[in-house]
Order: structure tokens, then sequence, then C-alpha cells
């Protein structure tokens, strides 16, 4: 069986937004800078603004990201996330 190259990254991309999404680190995973940052930026100066709020919508969104991954076919994620670059969701 052929593995679809990037496929392997499903899975520890899936697993890191679950897990620590918040900070944006399935994001630098994947190659995506800029989202990985406004993730990790707003996790840490809108947590101390908002107290903790802004942090916990980032959990949310990589757990909802997470699934998303792990929930796509290999051919969907490599094509929309690791061609196409597709940032959010």
């Amino acid at each position: 069986m052929s593995q679809i190259p990037g496929a392997e990254k499903k899975m520890v991309a899936g697993i890191l937004a679950i897990l620590l999404g918040s900070l944006g680190i399935h994001k630098f995973y994947l190659g995506m800078q800029k989202e990985g940052l406004i993730m990790l930026l707003i996790t840490l100066v809108g947590g101390i603004v908002t107290c903790g709020a802004a942090a916990g919508v980032m959990s949310v969104i990589g757990i909802v990201e997470g699934i998303i991954y792990l929930t796509k076919s290999d051919e969907e994620f490599v094509n929309l996330y690791i061609n196409q670059k597709k940032g959010w969701f």
C-alpha cells in the first residue's frame, strides 16, 4: 500500500492540536508559522488581558481543529493542510 506523502503528519498534527492547540504547536508543525504565531500570541497576551478567557477560546479551536484533522481522509488532509496550507478549520 502506497503512503501519500504528507499523510504521516495527520496523526501527530491532530494530537498536537488536541493537547497543545491553544499554543498553536500544530500550526507550526504543519509549516503555518503565521497562524501558529497568531494562536500563540492570542493565548499568551490575550490570556493575560482577559484573565484566561482568550486561552480557553484558543483551546477549543485547537480541539476542534484536531478532531477535523483526524477525521479527514489522508488525501483530503494532504490536499488541504499540506498542499494548500489552509490555515483555519
